[in-house]
């Protein structure tokens, strides 16, 4: 039987004494949040699935950050992001409570917290998969089995359709397109990043990390040993991606570009401020070199996913209304 006792002005205390089982104990500030505790341990010996939620009760979600950091996270691709962004949660005041106690309720009041503050609903996405996943790792290799997983409970903010940003064409006859703008702003170093972004619509870090060993001039591809999916992948060269990096002198240090991921984050937005173009990502050239493929050739969208690399035909599908009036053409009997 469980005994409710106050301990000081605002503390109550619940305590469960069963033969079979050890002592379990708890403090809370309410006494209703010290009964509802009671009831669920006792319901769970009554059907003999109880488990100790000893160490989930005394590590707060700062300290298992501080853990999954140390533990987790070395093994990601993305060590620098991710471990910014569980310290950033650290700083909120989630981080406070202890593991055994955090609802889907208290998800809810961070991802309300978020929008608030005006967060893109992709980046709290990003935070969620963090907690999320640590959630995960201390129920199954840190010893907190009784842990159950409030993040899958809690309604997900919903995405946008993602950016349409592409390179803008002259308004007159007198103006230059953003894309010749841009490319005149390169220096000779970055100019032929971005001609490559555009031809290959590969990423940034994809660009970053290619390496002549990698690159095949006479096969007419290149190898990517690391994506953002984490899964490797061949994709075929254009003429002109090869007339490009026929252009570029080789390094000693075996990368074709010679510029690190945040080189070239840096040198695009010198580029763009530049050119005085607005609103302009280094992504935004994958999404226009995707929108030309689907504009400028006959290669399906397998196809087409195979040159960029995207593992969900959905975010693929958003292109296909290019190719609207070849529809229109087909239907009426002509070829293109």
């Amino acid at each position: 039987m469980a005994t409710i006792s106050k301990r000081g002005k605002h503390q109550w205390q619940a305590k469960i004494r069963r033969k079979g089982y050890p002592v379990q104990s708890n403090t809370f500030e309410r006494k209703i949040d010290a009964e509802q505790w009671a009831r669920d341990i006792e319901n769970e010996m009554d059907r003999g699935v109880f488990v100790s939620r000893k160490e989930a009760e005394s590590t707060t979600l700062y300290e298992a950050l501080d853990r999954f950091i140390d533990e987790y996270i070395p093994n990601l691709k993305m060590v620098a992001n991710e471990t910014r962004r569980a310290k950033a949660i650290q700083a909120r005041e989630i981080a406070s409570l202890y593991m055994a106690t955090i609802r889907t309720k208290h998800i809810a009041e961070f991802i309300k917290e978020r929008e608030d503050e005006g967060v893109k609903p992709n980046t709290i996405r990003l935070d969620l998969a963090i907690l999320s996943r640590l959630f995960e790792v201390a129920a199954t290799d840190w010893g907190m089995e009784s842990l159950s997983n409030p993040v899958k409970r809690a309604r997900k903010p919903k995405l946008n359709g993602g950016r349409t940003r592409r390179l803008q064409p002259a308004q007159s006859k007198d103006e230059k397109s953003e894309e010749e703008r841009l490319l005149e702003a390169c220096g000779e170093k970055f100019r032929p990043v971005v001609q490559f972004a555009i031809e290959t619509a590969m990423r940034r870090a994809e660009i970053a990390n290619l390496t002549w060993a990698n690159i095949d001039l006479k096969g007419k591809t290149a190898y990517l040993a690391e994506t953002k999916n984490m899964t490797e992948r061949t994709t075929p060269l254009s003429p002109a991606a090869i007339g490009i990096l026929k252009g570029i002198p080789r390094r000693i240090t075996g990368s074709v570009f010679g510029m690190s991921e945040n080189a070239i984050t840096i040198a695009m937005r010198r580029a763009r401020e530049e050119a005085e173009i607005n609103d302009l990502t280094f992504h935004d050239l994958r999404h226009e070199a995707t929108s030309r493929l689907f504009e400028n050739t006959d290669l399906d969208i397998l196809e087409i996913a195979e040159i960029t690399g995207h593992k969900n035909l959905q975010m693929l599908k958003r292109y296909t209304h290019l190719r609207t009036n070849r529809l229109a053409d087909r239907l009426a009997g002509e070829k293109r």
